[in-house]
């Protein structure tokens, strides 16, 4: 654990730190500019940063001023002894004095020079400028982007927008499980769960740069590790970059076309529609489509650990199951307590489907037998399914029983058989237990796969088979030619999904992940600068704990309580415990042959690997580093920062630590609180006041500028404004306590130290997460709160929005 440092160590403000805040009211302002004070709105600042005992410059002035104060403030008695001193000795004294003040004035005059300079940036500062490869490309994008000190208009007068991008986190979807199903890939899920916030807000309005989202950047990342040619690559890695390079290679699925998917679909006895069906053993081709193609169609398959455990630290994980993710778009009546599919998407979807089977040759005078059985049995399907808030309510989730009790509840699947299949080579017996999320739904799923075996798969039409080969002809979509992924966006698009179309290399990258995470992992660790990373983790970590203590709390049983949960947490870097070495991971992924021109069968493979790391997440006993993760977990007493949270350009070991605390710090600390303290709106009143101070002074600028704003704020947009005022605080905190520990720092585009700081979060104040909902103003206002005194900032920041200039009042 880190030690905290004692926010309480009296109230002298000389030995506060320059980040600390306190409340303090004033009586009156004085404005910066004299303009008709009665058309100014003038308010209370909201708080004020103390002099800062670490500052050379201010320290000296204060000791070289006293000597001045001092002989000014002689007394007349005193005048009248000197007078009466012989004259040789007072001229001695009087040009001795005027030496004195002579010193003082020059001395004053230096420390002025400096200090203007510094802070202004109209000389060099005597800072070493940082020229590696990484801050030259940082300073290049700093060059392109708006500066929030000469332009501080541009930066709180807009706000972040919410243009998105598809498909970006597609393979994320379903949290509680294993991520990177392939059924999520190229759909959002009919049922609440399968929503999630997208990832890919932050687009600035037209004439700004793209703000960084850190999803996107780490994608980036990987992205530039994937394409870097190295001939001392190892095997594995050779394998894992030809992989994403075959699947940039679109030129080769348009000549491949339909005939891998048709052989494909012979290899499970072809079917129905193309009129050559040879009939299977209906769990026979279940569970060989479980097994070697990660497809499930009736129900959802992952691995996970049992919530009700998680308290006792067990490490224990089951095979859980769910509802599936429908390919029929479904919709829950509150009143009847059933879901349906939706009337209105029957029309699109028939006709999305017809395309489907007229592509794969299907004769059309066929196609709409088997299209309607299709529709018919998945809506049945969509009846028996139900949203996540329904089965909270019904308690319907983690429930636990072993195969056997399954097997008499659900009878129409073989379990024991299709989880050995799909587990293999692990031991599964019928007295394992497994974790049910649905079993209404399992139990009504058996019964219509009965019914329709009963009635129809004697037949030639064979409805259920066909069901599963649809299912996987939408797994293997992201493989095949445009055409069927065209078909599928043309009905999202009717169905009002207006999301654009994430890029190609964002789609080969999340894929490559799925099949290759381990070896991504090895590549992105021995980038990744653990030291620093440790140490901005460290201090950020140790300045949240010292600001909690300068909130106002409600009662002292809950700051106790907060404190006691915070102090119990062990901060650090989230990094497998044991990176594969390179020859071990050679002699995993031996058995696997890359194409450099058939993407189709590399993600044949794949959908193995991915099966297969799914499995091993089953004998696991530690938690494995996920390599596409951006945001901290907490694991037992463990709050871990993935690796993703430490890559350029948010973060990089030779870049001025300024600019790392600016937009990593700030994201760290925004994201504790987030994490630790979710309802701190209830728990201190700080909360309240300092979010609505800094909103009345946002307001001041809004409504000059014609813009319509709400007088009061929610709770929850209140914590939000507070959240991430106080993470800059806390941020900026950080920083100071480094270079405390290590004085000195470099500095990037001639800006250093706080100037740096502040414009390196102004980079990312954007950032897309759950709450960027809640947050009422554009986070660079902020900026201008932070430099409420001169010291911090080159200059006091100003936007003159009307005729009269009147100057904005700082928190």
């Amino acid at each position: 654990m880190y030690k905290a440092e004692d926010g309480h160590a009296g109230k002298n403000t000389a030995t506060m730190s320059e980040s600390q805040i306190e409340l303090k009211p004033q009586r009156s302002v004085q404005p910066l500019l004299q303009q008709e004070p009665d058309r100014c709105l003038q308010l209370p600042p909201l708080f004020e940063l103390p002099l800062h005992i670490g500052d050379p410059l201010q320290v000296l002035q204060h000791n070289q001023l006293q000597p001045m104060l001092q002989l000014q403030q002689l007394s007349e008695p005193h005048i009248e002894q000197l007078q009466q001193i012989p004259v040789w000795i007072k001229h001695k004294r009087r040009i001795l004095l005027l030496l004195a003040l002579s010193l003082c004035a020059a001395t004053l005059g230096l420390i002025y020079y400096i200090h203007y300079n510094l802070h202004t940036g109209h000389s060099n500062p005597p800072v070493t400028p940082c020229l590696s490869p990484a801050c030259r490309r940082a300073s290049a994008r700093l060059s392109t982007s708006v500066d929030p000190f000469t332009q501080p208009c541009d930066y709180f007068l807009f706000t972040c927008g919410s243009d998105t991008l598809s498909q970006d986190g597609g393979s994320r979807q379903r949290g509680q499980g294993i991520p990177g199903h392939p059924q999520n890939q190229w759909e959002k899920s009919a049922s609440p769960e399968g929503t999630r916030q997208n990832e890919e807000k932050g687009q600035r309005w037209q004439g700004k740069d793209k703000t960084l989202n850190r999803k996107t950047v780490l994608l980036q990342y990987l992205r530039e590790i994937l394409e870097t040619n190295d001939v001392l690559n190892s095997s594995a890695v050779q394998k894992t970059k030809r992989f994403y390079h075959s699947c940039l290679d679109t030129s080769s699925l348009e000549t491949a076309g339909t005939e891998p998917f048709l052989t494909l679909v012979q290899k499970l006895g072809g079917w129905a529609v193309s009129g050559k069906w040879t009939w299977t053993d209906f769990n026979s081709t279940l569970s060989l489509l479980m097994r070697d193609y990660a497809t499930f169609p009736f129900f959802n398959l992952y691995v996970g650990k049992d919530p009700n455990e998680i308290g006792h630290k067990a490490t224990q994980r089951y095979i859980q199951i769910d509802q599936p993710d429908l390919l029929i778009p479904i919709e829950w009546n509150s009143k009847t307590r059933k879901s349906k599919a939706k009337t209105e998407t029957l029309r699109p979807f028939l006709a999305s489907c017809q395309r489907y089977l007229a592509m794969l040759g299907a004769p059309p005078s066929s196609s709409m037998i088997h299209v309607g059985l299709f529709i018919s049995l998945s809506s049945e399907l969509a009846v028996a399914a139900s949203p996540l808030h329904y089965r909270l309510e019904k308690d319907q989730l983690h429930q636990r029983m072993t195969i056997k009790e399954l097997q008499e509840q659900a009878p129409a699947i073989d379990w024991l058989r299709c989880l050995q299949e799909t587990f293999h080579p692990l031991s599964l017996s019928e007295d394992d237990h497994v974790l049910l999320h649905n079993l209404p739904y399992i139990v009504q799923m058996s019964r219509i796969i009965t019914k329709w075996l009963n009635k129809h798969e004697l037949s030639m039409s064979g409805p259920l088979h066909t069901y599963m080969v649809l299912n996987l002809l939408h797994t293997m979509m992201p493989a095949m030619d445009s055409r069927f992924s065209d078909t599928w966006r043309n009905f999202s698009v009717a169905l009002g999904n207006t999301d654009r179309e994430a890029p190609r290399w964002k789609h080969c990258v999340l894929e490559t992940e799925r099949g290759f995470g381990s070896v991504l992992t090895r590549l992105a660790s021995e980038s990744t600068a653990q030291r620093e990373a440790e140490e901005t983790i460290r201090n950020v970590f140790s300045s949240f704990k010292a600001n909690l203590h300068e909130l106002n709390w409600t009662d002292q049983r809950t700051h106790q309580l907060v404190m006691d949960k915070v102090h119990a947490l062990t901060p650090r870097l989230w990094t497998s415990k044991e990176i594969s070495r390179e020859a071990e991971l050679d002699l995993i992924f031996s058995e696997v042959t890359v194409s450099t021109r058939s993407f189709f069968s590399n993600y044949v493979q794949l959908l193995s690997l991915w099966q297969k790391r799914c499995n091993k997440l089953l004998t696991e006993p530690s938690e494995s580093a996920d390599i596409l993760s951006v945001t901290p977990v907490l694991l037992g007493d463990d709050i871990l920062f993935p690796m993703g949270m430490f890559i350029p350009p948010l973060f990089h070991p030779t870049y001025p630590r300024a600019m790392n605390y600016g937009a990593t710090g700030f994201l760290i600390a925004k994201d504790i609180v987030h994490l630790l303290l979710p309802e701190i709106f209830s728990y201190s009143e700080t909360v309240r006041s300092v979010g609505e101070c800094v909103w009345a002074h946002y307001l001041t600028v809004t409504e000059r500028a014609g813009q319509s704003s709400a007088s009061s704020l929610s709770a929850a947009q209140q914590q939000e404004l507070w959240l991430q005022y106080f993470a800059l605080q806390v941020a900026l905190q950080a920083y100071h306590q480094s270079l405390q520990q290590r004085p000195g720092d470099s500095s990037l585009s001639g800006l250093a130290h706080t100037q740096l700081f502040l414009t390196s979060f102004s980079q990312i104040n954007c950032d897309a997460d759950p709450y960027q909902e809640f947050m009422p103003l554009e986070p660079s206002f902020l900026i201008t709160v932070i430099c409420a005194k001169s010291d911090l900032c080159p200059t006091s920041l100003q936007c003159s929005l009307t005729p009269q200039q009147c100057s904005v009042q700082t928190c």
